[in-house]
């Protein structure tokens, strides 16, 4: 029974949640806002203990000495400063003039933009080693990731500043993401939505059981 109860319970609680988008009427919309509430609790004490678990292997590698637990001191303090601060604040925490509000902007902001300007770099050289044209239509992605990545800094323009404006850089790398680039992430995403329609009518149907201890 431990694996038949799981598996009535997803399928009757997936359908219900189904039902919520073509039946409009209370006695479905009423607890399907309340499953939906439920889950938001029980996604809220996932963090809880995903910050206790980071804590626990952290204060564990810093005890041990192991390799890099000078930046797992950092990553500790950081966590807790933001909790305690964040706690000591209230409801109101994530308010304009709050100190909460000014250690994210002031600290943790610039450091993400350090990281993401860093990681420009590694993109580069990725990008170096894919765009290795061997055939046309990696001449076109190669032909058209340069025009993107140049057409959106302002040496785009001043390269391409005597060509009309339809034709300079800027809204060359506009058009492509515009159309190609979105085309193809619509098809993506088209085909992800699929997958994951799939995925769940095939939990809901008891035939992908994984989630039951690993079970297929």
């Amino acid at each position: 029974m431990k694996r038949e109860i799981p598996l009535m319970a997803t399928a009757v609680i997936g359908i219900f949640m189904i039902l919520s988008f073509f039946v409009p009427h209370q006695l479905v919309s009423v607890p399907a806002d309340f499953l939906q509430t439920s889950a938001v609790i029980v996604v809220a004490f996932g963090y809880v203990l995903g910050g206790a678990n980071a804590l626990r292997i952290n204060f564990d590698a810093i005890y041990k000495r192991r390799e890099g637990w000078p930046y797992k001191i950092v990553l500790v303090a950081g966590l807790l400063t933001m909790v305690t601060v964040g706690a000591i604040e209230g409801r109101g925490f994530q308010g304009e003039h709050t100190r909460f509000t000014w250690i994210y902007n002031s600290v943790y902001s610039p450091m993400q933009s350090t990281m993401f300007a860093l990681l420009a770099f590694y993109i580069a050289s990725a990008a170096f080693r894919a765009f290795r044209i061997r055939t046309l239509e990696a001449a076109l992605l190669a032909v058209a990731a340069l025009i993107v990545m140049i057409g959106r800094v302002p040496i785009g323009d001043w390269l391409t500043h005597a060509l009309p404006a339809p034709y300079r850089l800027s809204a060359l790398q506009e058009w492509i993401m515009d159309n190609p680039q979105n085309s193809a992430k619509r098809a993506i995403l088209i085909g992800a939505a699929l997958g994951v329609m799939a995925t769940g009518l095939r939990v809901i149907l008891g035939l992908e059981r994984s989630y039951l201890s690993g079970e297929d």
